[in-house]
């Protein structure tokens, strides 16, 4: 299977290896088989997204850093694609879909499909908000005013793009490192109130997720 990517008037081509043989796979009661034809000329394939951002195929039986997708061109093109799954094809069970002609990449994840790995600046000094392992290549501006935490969870959240469901979360990593600079002037056992970054100190916005894809789902969230 091939990708075709045109940059800077070049043709690169990057191979995916896929094991799509006759074995069928199981999520959440779905069967399905990694390259299956439902229609002529058509192929689909099945991902997982785990918390940390890391990208697998879905039926891989360790899912760890030796098993993922690493090669950050392939990632960038795949992640430039994703979006939310709007068709009636798997949509309950993987509800982000990554097309590529006819092709079919359904995608599921342990959160959102979203994390967002390290603060950088960009050529032009501003702050961005890198994600999905692709180096700088996938970015977002950095928004200090907008990263939520919710103490149900302790997980930590940015705003992303629309088409990714609006919200993305933070890596744990960098969450324990933010974490150090939130204020909780309601208690601990509510979100934070404020967010120091860079000796500013901010108010932070409270409601935005509640228009997202993690608001959409309708789990308990505070």
């Amino acid at each position: 299977m091939f990708y075709f990517i045109d940059n800077s008037a070049k043709k690169m081509i990057f191979k995916r290896t896929v094991i799509a043989g006759a074995k069928r796979h199981f999520c959440s009661n779905v069967k399905y088989v990694q390259g299956q034809s439902p229609a002529p000329k058509t192929r689909e394939y099945f991902y997982y997204i785990d918390h940390e951002g890391m990208l697998f195929l879905d039926d891989a039986r360790i899912k760890n850093f030796t098993s993922c997708f690493k090669e950050k061109k392939f990632l960038e093109f795949f992640f430039n694609r994703l979006r939310l799954n709007e068709g009636d094809r798997y949509r309950e069970h993987f509800p982000f879909v990554s097309p590529c002609g006819r092709e079919r990449n359904y995608v599921r994840c342990d959160d959102v499909p979203i994390v967002f790995t390290h603060v950088f600046r960009d050529a032009e000094g501003s702050e961005r908000l890198a994600y999905a392992h692709a180096g700088e290549l996938l970015n977002v501006p950095w928004d200090p005013k907008r990263v939520c935490m919710f103490p149900l969870s302790g997980r930590v959240y940015h705003p992303a793009p629309v088409r990714y469901g609006s919200i993305g979360l933070i890596r744990s990593k960098l969450a324990i490192e933010l974490s150090k600079h939130f204020s909780f002037l309601n208690g601990e056992d509510q979100p934070p109130t404020h967010f120091t970054w860079n000796e500013n100190k901010y108010e932070l916005d409270r409601d935005w997720w509640k228009e997202t894809y993690i608001n959409q789902r309708g789990e308990p969230l505070e």
